[in-house]
Parts: C-alpha cells; sequence; structure tokens
C-alpha cells in the first residue's frame, strides 16, 4: 500500500475519531488544558508528538502541491508542537490557555473536514 494512501486513511480516522470524542465529551477539552500544566503529562504529550511527528515525516515527506501535502503538513505541526512544549513548556502552554473553547471547536470542527477530505482521498469515495 502506498504511505500516502495509508498515512491518510490513519490521519483521516483519527481526526474522524477525536472530533466525535470531543464532541460527545466537550469536558475532555478542558481537561487537557488542566493536564498541559502536569510536568509529566506535559514531557509526555511532547514525546508522543515528536515522535508522531518524525514517523510521519519520515515514511511521508512529499511537498507537491497536491492532497498528499496535508499529510507532510500534519507531520512538521506535530513535530512542531511537540519541540515548544518540550523547549518552552510554559510559553507555549500560555499560548494555548489563550485559545478559548470557541476556537478550539472551530478548529477541531476544521480537523474533521480535514479527515473527512483524507478518506475520501484513501477510499476514493466521491471521484475527483
Amino acid at each position: 500500500m502506498d504511505h500516502s494512501i495509508f498515512l491518510a486513511k490513519f490521519w483521516g480516522w483519527y481526526l474522524i475519531i477525536f472530533f466525535l470524542i470531543l464532541s460527545f465529551n466537550p469536558k475532555r477539552i478542558r481537561q487537557i488544558f488542566t493536564d498541559l500544566k502536569d510536568e509529566k503529562f506535559l514531557i509526555l504529550s511532547a514525546f508522543t508528538a515528536i515522535n508522531i511527528g518524525l514517523l510521519n515525516t519520515l515514511f511521508h515527506n512529499i511537498w507537491e502541491p497536491n492532497w498528499t501535502l496535508i499529510i507532510t503538513l500534519i507531520g512538521w505541526f506535530s513535530i512542531g508542537i511537540g519541540l515548544s512544549l518540550f523547549i518552552f513548556p510554559k510559553q507555549t502552554t500560555s499560548v494555548l490557555e489563550l485559545i478559548n473553547i470557541k476556537l478550539v471547536q472551530l478548529i477541531y470542527t476544521l480537523l474533521f473536514l480535514v479527515g473527512l477530505f483524507l478518506l475520501n482521498m484513501a477510499y476514493n469515495i466521491v471521484p475527483a
């Protein structure tokens, strides 16, 4: 299976599942922001984001102007978030606290649409 198709399926399903969890249990959003104040959770989250981002970019670092660029950007964004959480934990959590719940809802709704788009590209549900 092509790496792009595999990662489109992975990220598509991941983003949709993430959207559903946060939609049916919005308290999780506040819990995540609260947990980021705990250093152990912060370090674990940073390492997880860095590892996922590195694996994504090592297998898929394609900078072509088509749908595969989204997968590459997800990997690099994950590395950036992980590094910022690890290197600048207080500053990064301060910036994240400025994001209110409404903006988070908008962001994860947009990520849901990205997930649908990636699944469409992987399964060719609506031919392009």
